[in-house]
């Protein structure tokens, strides 16, 4: 079979994690269509960068209407695809018509002409759009892993092409819907369902202006490094191995209780979980027995069910990878608190699991763990805490708990993250900018550092200089 025959021939299945059924198969988009959906989509970003913001931003009002009028079908598919429990989808659905509503309030506002004082006689500082936007993204947010990056984008006046997941094509084909049934400008978006082969052409297409990715940190290095060949800007939000600081002064049953559902919420699959449990040593038991006893109480169950706190893993052998960490950090030494096994039922489940005295040299503390399983480590103060805080390759958050507010300022200054989280759980918010450094990546999301990623911050220069003797023509 030659070449073209055979791509004729891939298709991309959605199964469902809860059950391993296929649910759903599409044929990959051909390469005739990939051409067709980058000339389109280039032509209406070029029209709509002329559009005035305060008209742009209308699309993301209508796109929250759309999506809280279609919660339940949407956050259904979330589930059916990917295996969150479903008052967890949900809330995503409704998250992104947050993210959409902010920005078309704030959009205006954020990329306004901002007035710099120089020797000019007039000087500023002007934001126009890059252009079309590759987004790469990822199953375990399928909807707002997107919305997150689109509505501030958009608004910016760029278009975008977004290349998904292949485990969950019905939601990549539902944002398609979404932005369709809220008027966007015919080809400004498009899903295209291909496979990661077809990912280098599009970064190498003069077409694409820049690329946004959220996934592995090993997936985000192979794409900076294609998109670094072409000179083309990158947001990167990669993978994490966020600490979680209980000091002996912190209210242990809050921290306790908040740690439970920032390690296990979406079943432990997301970059800023909560992973890492860095606890003193003289609260360490009681953290301890008391995080274990809000694990025994999960749910775990049929996702689409109210009452299931833990749905599948969303792929077999995400499942499989953990089960080969936890069993590995075992043998070195980690004390089995509670799971440690895949369970005996149809679909791709995991234990919810607790394991104590991790280690630095265990996998549980060295790798990330992207699964329902939490690892506490157990240290003799604070300083010991923040130099095993920060012992990772990873940077993207970090939680740290104590009832001495002034030290924690301090501490938080410390800790090489790109988010810390004072007595409270880590999550991205659409005021706040979110991102990473370290091997978490880097570039912004979200806030109005998030919205200008994308954009040419463009110095305007109107003559005649008022004092022509300090200008330096050298540079």
């Amino acid at each position: 079979m030659n070449e073209a025959a055979s791509r004729r021939t891939r298709t991309i299945d959605s199964v469902n994690p809860a059950s391993g059924e296929i649910l759903a198969r599409f044929d990959e988009h051909q390469p005739h269509e990939i051409e067709q959906a980058l000339e389109n989509a280039a032509r209406a970003q070029r029209q709509w960068a002329r559009v005035p913001i305060a008209e742009r931003v209308t699309l993301l009002s209508r796109a929250a209407k759309v999506l809280r009028e279609r919660k339940s079908h949407y956050a259904a598919l979330i589930t059916l695809e990917m295996g969150k429990p479903i008052a967890e989808a949900e809330a995503e659905v409704e998250k992104c018509a947050w993210n959409c509503d902010f920005y078309a309030e704030k959009a205006e506002g954020f990329l306004a002409t901002e007035p710099v004082s120089s020797n000019a006689s007039d000087s500023m500082v002007v934001f126009d759009p890059l252009g079309v936007v590759l987004a790469i993204m990822p199953w375990n947010f399928p909807f707002w892993q997107f919305f997150r990056f689109a509505a501030p984008a958009l608004a910016a006046g760029n278009g975008a092409i977004l290349k998904h997941a292949s485990n969950v094509p019905q939601c990549a084909l539902a944002i398609e819907e979404v932005m369709r049934e809220a008027g966007a400008p015919s080809g400004l978006f498009r899903t295209l369902l291909i496979g990661a082969s077809a990912v280098e052409g599009l970064i190498d297409d003069p077409r694409i202006a820049a690329v946004t990715l959220t996934g592995s940190t090993e997936v985000g290095s192979l794409v900076a490094s294609q998109a670094g060949r072409q000179i083309k800007k990158q947001v990167l939000e990669l993978g994490g191995s966020d600490p979680f600081i209980v000091l002996a002064d912190a209210d242990v049953e809050e921290a306790a209780a908040v740690a439970a559902r920032a390690r296990f919420q979406n079943v432990g699959q997301s970059c800023i979980a909560a992973k890492r449990f860095i606890v003193e040593e003289s609260v360490a038991d009681a953290f301890l027995a008391a995080l274990c006893a809000r694990v025994k109480d999960f749910v775990v169950g049929d996702p689409m069910s109210r009452d299931c706190n833990i749905g599948p893993m969303a792929r077999a052998n995400l499942r499989d990878d953990l089960h080969s960490q936890i069993e590995r950090s075992v043998a070195a030494g980690a004390e089995l608190r509670l799971g440690g096994h895949p369970m005996d039922r149809p679909g791709f489940f995991y234990a919810p699991t607790v394991l104590d005295r991790v280690t630095p040299n265990m996998p549980a503390f060295a790798e990330e763990t992207f699964g329902p399983a939490a690892a506490v480590i157990r240290v003799r103060d604070a300083e010991q805490a923040v130099a095993l805080a920060n012992a990772t390759e990873y940077g993207l958050g970090a939680a740290l708990w104590t009832r001495d507010l002034d030290k924690a300022r301090v501490l938080a200054r410390r800790i090489e993250a790109g988010a810390v989280f004072i007595n409270g759980m880590v999550a991205s918010d659409p005021r706040l900018p979110f991102g990473g450094i370290k091997k978490s990546g880097y570039g912004r999301e979200l806030g109005v550092f998030g919205i200008r990623e994308f954009t040419n911050i463009k110095t305007i220069w109107i003559g005649p200089a008022r004092d022509a003797t300090r200008v330096n023509l050298s540079e």
